[in-house]
């Protein structure tokens, strides 16, 4: 929850700074970032859920840290491919997300700074996932909450005190990400560690088990990213930059939304995965619990929150005009209708996933995040006028959450009808 202030922060900064075009460049370079913390949710997410299920099982750390240290050896490789694809491919991927000539010198100005740390962003998500499945949950907030308040000071001293603008946005995050991994590393010193580098037998087996167990959550902001896509090129042919204006606004609203179901997924994960493998159903079953009514929380609050104050959050994010006011609330109310359900599905992939069903937790976010959500992208436009393209995700997340609760009654009522054996990480 607390790495979404990032986002937030330079969004309100710039937006405050260079006005409409700061915002709707951020919402350009979204789905960069997506990817980016996205392929280290791929190893840090299936690499923790397996590390965890080991330790259930077998009571000893060696199996386990085999898993940890194919992690990070895949971890390594997939940050290097993205830091090598920013500096090479930065103007690229900026118009392919939709980056015009206004927007593309502002966004290719707050990535200036980023390039040089950008595999501190990936491994800052491997760091965190196993850490908390290594006992230390506390340092790894820690480590965002204190990058947090280096990000907001630092926005502010630079792009409004040195007057950098949108550079300066790009510094102080740039800045943050460093200092979260630099904290996040103190675990491998303190007495509470375990996790330690060996040799992995078997290098190919376990990255395939990794990726196919961490895929559903790469897949998310991966898909997110790909939508954001969507959406700024619809905006465009149907809205104009008013309309794409406020989407990033939404983005980081949603953004928000999304974390908040990452935080109860990733709090729940560990003690799904350990207790799966020590086959504590009843353990599994009261996690589910506490798990949904605190999804449900976060739902109606953040739908409550949005629908009630549209044009208070454009206000934040932005020195708006009166043209972005006079549309903001209309497509806001529209599209935050979706946060209603949205992380009870997130959530439903980390429970798949820590049942080690990575399939059912690919088929939810395969639904939400491409298929029904791309297809309906493009289609409501065509059919009903460009309005109708803002009830694109709330329809599918309703689709979406009806198959998403199917499988999780059927999978959480085969738990008490498992039979004793071996539980195998293949599974």
């Amino acid at each position: 929850m607390i790495t979404s202030i990032y986002s937030i922060v330079d969004m309100v900064v710039v937006g405050q700074y260079e006005g409409p075009s700061g915002t709707a460049a951020l919402a350009i370079f979204a789905p960069i970032w997506n990817i980016i913390f996205s392929l280290g949710l791929l190893t840090g997410i299936g690499g923790s859920v397996l590390y965890s299920a080991a330790k259930g099982k077998a009571k000893q750390d060696d199996s386990a840290n085999a898993i940890f240290t194919t992690a990070v050896i895949g971890t390594t490789v997939l940050a290097l491919i993205s830091w090598l694809g920013v500096i090479f491919f930065d103007r690229q991927l900026l118009m392919l997300f939709g980056a015009e000539e206004t927007l593309l010198p502002l966004a290719l100005n707050y990535l200036k700074p980023l390039k040089f740390v950008i595999p501190f962003f990936t491994f800052s998500q491997l760091l965190a996932a196993f850490l908390r499945n290594d006992n230390n949950p506390g340092l790894a907030t820690l480590a965002v909450l204190i990058s947090g308040v280096v990000n907001i000071v630092g926005d502010i001293f630079f792009t409004f005190t040195l007057d950098m603008g949108i550079f300066g946005a790009g510094l102080a995050t740039g800045l943050s990400g460093v200092i979260s991994v630099l904290i996040m590393l103190l675990h491998f010193k303190g007495k509470k560690n375990t996790l330690k580098l060996v040799k992995p037998n078997g290098l190919t087996q376990k990255t395939r088990k990794i990726v196919t167990t961490g895929f559903s959550t790469f897949f998310i902001d991966i898909a997110m990213g790909i939508l954001t896509m969507f959406f700024n090129r619809q905006i465009i042919r149907y809205a104009g930059t008013d309309s794409l204006a406020v989407y990033g606004v939404i983005v980081n609203i949603s953004t928000v939304v999304q974390c908040c179901a990452y935080s109860v997924g990733q709090a729940a994960q560990p003690i799904l995965s350990i207790n799966y493998g020590a086959k504590e159903w009843g353990r599994i079953k009261e996690t589910l619990k506490y798990a949904l009514w605190t999804v449900a929380f976060f739902s109606l609050v953040c739908t409550s929150v949005t629908l009630a104050f549209p044009n208070g959050f454009v206000r934040v994010f932005m020195a708006p005009t009166e043209s972005v006011l006079a549309v903001a609330p209309t497509i806001i109310r529209r599209y935050c209708l979706s946060f209603l359900l949205m992380p009870f599905n997130v959530f439903s992939t980390y429970y798949f996933q820590s049942l080690l069903k990575p399939w059912a937790s690919f088929a939810v976010s395969l639904s939400r995040g491409f298929a029904i959500s791309g297809t309906l992208i493009f289609a409501l436009p065509r059919l009903f006028g460009g309005d109708a393209m803002w009830f694109a995700m709330s329809i599918t997340e309703l689709i979406v959450a009806i198959g998403a609760l199917s499988l999780m009654v059927f999978y959480t009522k085969a738990l008490s009808k498992k039979k004793a054996g071996a539980i195998t990480l293949a599974q």
